[in-house]
C-alpha cells in the first residue's frame, strides 16, 4: 500500500499529510524528484543546479549515478560525462569532464579543425534546510549550498582570448520545491561566478576579474510519475568581450525506472565564441540508484 500511495501521489497530485510523509520518507524519493544531471555534474535540470541531492537514497543510505550528455549545435558540439554520489540525502559529491568541440568552426577561428576545449569540474553540495518533496505542509523549499572547482585545459588559448585564469571556483545557493498537489517542480538558484562559457573559455577577462551573481531558474510539471516537462533559463556573465548570451531550454525528462532516466531538450545557447544562433538538441542519459 505504501508504494501504491507514492505512485498515486506522483501521478494524481495527492497532497501528503505530515504523518503520511514521515511514514513514506524512509522508502526514498519519488521518481525524478532527485533531478537529473546538469552540464556541470550536479543534480538539477540540464542547465540549472537544484537543491536536491543526487540519487534515490534515503536519509539512512547512499545513492550514486553516472551520466553522459551531448549538445549538438550548428557550429559546435558539447559533450560531458561523469559521476555523482549522494550521501544520506544530505551531501552530494560530483565529478564531470566537459568537452567543447569546435569541429569545422575551429579552422575559421584559427584554432584548427576539431580543436577541443576540455574542463574538469569537481562539485560538492550540502542540503541545509527543508525537504523539497515531503514537507508538503509548508511553502518552505529545500535549500542547498554548493561549490564547484573548475579546471580548463587550454591555458595558452584562454590567455590569448583575454581570460585571466584557466581555473576557478563557482559558489551557488539553490532553492527547490515540489508541489505534489499541483504536480509542479520549481527551482531558483543564485550563482557567484567568474566563468566564461561555464569555464571552458577560462575565468575573468580584460579588466573584469571580479565575481558576478547569475540566476538559474527551472519550472517543470509532472505529467505522470515518470515524465517531467518544463523549461529553464540561465543568465551568463560577459567578461571576455566575446558576446555571451543567456541560456534557455525546453526539456522532457523520462524515468524508465529508478535506475535509468533520459532527458531530451531543445537548447538555445545564443552566441558562442562569436558564432550566433547556437540552438540544438540536448540529450542526456543517467544510470544509477
Amino acid at each position: 500500500m505504501k508504494l501504491g500511495w507514492i505512485a498515486l501521489a506522483a501521478a494524481t497530485g495527492l497532497t501528503a499529510t505530515p504523518a503520511a510523509a514521515e511514514e513514506i520518507r524512509t522508502l526514498g524519493k519519488l521518481l525524478l524528484t532527485g533531478g537529473v544531471t546538469t552540464v556541470e555534474g550536479s543534480a538539477g535540470g540540464g542547465l540549472a543546479s537544484w537543491a536536491v541531492i543526487t540519487g534515490y537514497e534515503t536519509r539512512e543510505g547512499i545513492g550514486a549515478n553516472a551520466h553522459a550528455t551531448l549538445v549538438a549545435l550548428p557550429d559546435y558540439q558539447f559533450r560531458a560525462y561523469g559521476a555523482a554520489v549522494g550521501l544520506y540525502d544530505r551531501v552530494e559529491l560530483s565529478y564531470t569532464r566537459q568537452a567543447f568541440d569546435t569541429q569545422g568552426t575551429g579552422a575559421k577561428l584559427g584554432l584548427g579543425k576539431g580543436f577541443t576545449f576540455h574542463q574538469d569540474i569537481f562539485g560538492a553540495k550540502v542540503r541545509v534546510l527543508g525537504d523539497a518533496v515531503y514537507n508538503q505542509d509548508t511553502w518552505v523549499p529545500q535549500v542547498a549550498v554548493g561549490v564547484q572547482y573548475k579546471n580548463a585545459d587550454k591555458a595558452a588559448v584562454i590567455g590569448l582570448l583575454g581570460g585571466q585564469d584557466d581555473d576557478g571556483v563557482d559558489v551557488y545557493v539553490a532553492a527547490t520545491k515540489v508541489l505534489l498537489a499541483e504536480s509542479l517542480v520549481l527551482n531558483g538558484t543564485l550563482r557567484a561566478t567568474k566563468a566564461n562559457q561555464t569555464g571552458l573559455l577560462g575565468f575573468g577577462g580584460p579588466g573584469a576579474d571580479d565575481y558576478t551573481v547569475q540566476f538559474e531558474g527551472s519550472a517543470g510539471m509532472l505529467l505522470s510519475k515518470r515524465l517531467l516537462v518544463g523549461a529553464e533559463y540561465r543568465t551568463k556573465p560577459n567578461k571576455l568581450g566575446l558576446k555571451e548570451d543567456d541560456w534557455f531550454d525546453v526539456f522532457a525528462g523520462y524515468a524508465v525506472n529508478k535506475n535509468l532516466s533520459v532527458t531530451a531538450a531543445y537548447a538555445d545557447l545564443g552566441t558562442v565564441a562569436t558564432f550566433k544562433g547556437q540552438r540544438g538538441l540536448y540529450l542526456s542519459l543517467q544510470a544509477g540508484f
